[in-house]
């Protein structure tokens, strides 16, 4: 017994140390660890702070890459078979629904959860440089909007893999929005199709780019991210310490030695530590922050799998090109697009505004292009680096809330508002009857 005792502490005692030691030792000696820091603030482990949206984000993409490498053993990419392979799965295969449908939660959870991530630190001002030495903060906000790039086009293309009507129009939407784009919209559109048609070409591509090149780019991404993090110092919550400490003019302790990891501002030999009272601040990030990593995983994995239970995995008739649904509504974290296009689509005499150019290309470009480029025009002061609504940024947080809004809003009317003909109705108005089509 005490054998396998001494076994078991051998395998188990990086996540679980005795000692402060062991806690600093565990991050080197442990493969899985070894991308944490040996500390960790306590602010940085708030979950008031950043929610963990990072790292839930992060766990929903391990729940897609493993229930997504299951349904590939089982799924056909092909127009004749995959509509019947993907009923097999949801009615044959043993819990293959329960499979499918947390495949499903997980990608539109993960779309949710980066998107509030973005959210997050914008409103934190968590681009910003701060008072340590060779940071790049405003270069990891654009690996950031990348990475909520590729999350949205990771979930675009695996929305026609069903081949079902839903599926099926709700690509064709989103392609024909992208035909609209100056010079380059039919070539894009022709290269996503693998022709002029959603056919086996499309099929093919989608299935590929879902299964494949997305996913391996989202990661190489996520990497390169966590990597930054470390190398900017941990959240920028943590610069806020330093800066606190400054103003106390905190004598530095003089049993450690800062020179290694300290910054020096000036030409002088005198280093002086980013944070320098750490032992009040910050705790050894084994067991501290890989037990609140735990519960956030458990969390996470629970409340996907209860949204599995609960929320039915659509499947409608088989895709038909000669049938067309009525409405034909994108995808729902594009619907703010579509909704966008129809309320820019302006006909003034025999003149019509090209709704699908303005708000399906240049709207949303001039978007993206202004959050890639806003930490380099943001003139705030360091002090605003890391604060939830910071003092002089007020004005910027609420132009970004208003987009934000705006953008919820147009989500919501284009979901549960348009019916019948892209019509506008109320909740509560009943859409009227159609005749079925065969």
């Amino acid at each position: 017994m005490a054998a396998e005792k001494t076994i078991w502490k051998k395998l188990i005692w990086t996540w679980k140390p005795e000692s402060e030691f062991e806690a600093g030792d565990s991050i080197v000696r442990n493969l899985l660890l070894h991308w944490f820091p040996s500390k960790i603030t306590f602010r940085s482990l708030s979950y008031r702070y950043s929610f963990w949206l990072g790292t839930a984000s992060a766990i929903l993409f391990g729940i897609l890459t493993v229930t997504g490498v299951v349904l590939m053993f089982l799924y056909v990419p092909s127009v004749e078979r995959a509509y019947a392979s993907i009923k097999d799965i949801e009615f044959a295969v043993a819990f293959g629904w329960f499979l499918r449908g947390l495949h499903r939660i997980g990608a539109h959870l993960m779309v949710a959860v980066v998107f509030l991530h973005a959210v997050r630190v914008f409103l934190t001002g968590g681009y910003k440089n701060g008072v340590a030495a060779n940071q790049n903060r405003p270069l990891n906000w654009i690996i950031g909007v990348v990475l909520l790039l590729s999350t949205l086009l990771l979930s675009f293309t695996g929305y026609l893999l069903p081949w079902d009507q839903l599926a099926f129009w709700a690509i064709t939407v989103g392609t024909n929005i992208a035909l609209a784009a100056p010079v380059v919209g039919e070539q894009t559109r022709f290269l996503l199709l693998g022709g002029n048609t959603i056919a086996q070409g499309a099929l093919i591509r989608f299935y590929v780019l879902h299964c494949v090149f997305l996913p391996m780019l989202v990661l190489l991404l996520f990497a390169w991210h966590m990597w930054r993090i470390r190398k900017d110092g941990g959240l920028a919550c943590a610069d806020q310490l330093a800066l606190d400490q400054k103003q106390e003019k905190a004598p530095p302790i003089k049993s450690k030695t800062y020179s290694l990891l300290g910054i020096a501002g000036t030409r002088t030999v005198h280093v002086e530590a980013a944070l320098v009272d750490e032992d009040r601040h910050a705790t050894p990030a084994s067991p501290s922050l890989t037990l609140r990593l735990l519960v956030v995983i458990l969390a996470t994995v629970l409340l996907a799998s209860l949204m599995t239970i609960v929320v039915e995995a659509p499947l409608e008739e088989p895709a038909n090109p000669a049938v067309t649904s009525n409405p034909a509504k994108a995808p729902w974290y594009f619907l703010w697009l579509q909704e966008l296009v129809a309320d820019t689509t302006v006909r003034v005499g025999g003149l019509t505004l090209n709704g699908a150019l303005v708000g399906g290309i240049i709207v949303p470009g001039i978007l993206v292009g202004l959050l890639l480029v806003w930490p380099y025009l943001d003139r705030s002061s360091v002090r605003s680096a890391g604060i939830w609504f910071g003092s002089d940024r007020w004005r910027q947080n609420i132009v970004f809330l208003i987009i934000v809004l705006a953008i919820l809003i147009l989500t919501i009317v284009g979901t549960y508002m348009r019916g019948p003909y892209w019509g506008l109705y109320w909740p509560w108005e009943t859409w009227p009857d159609l005749p079925r089509k065969f």
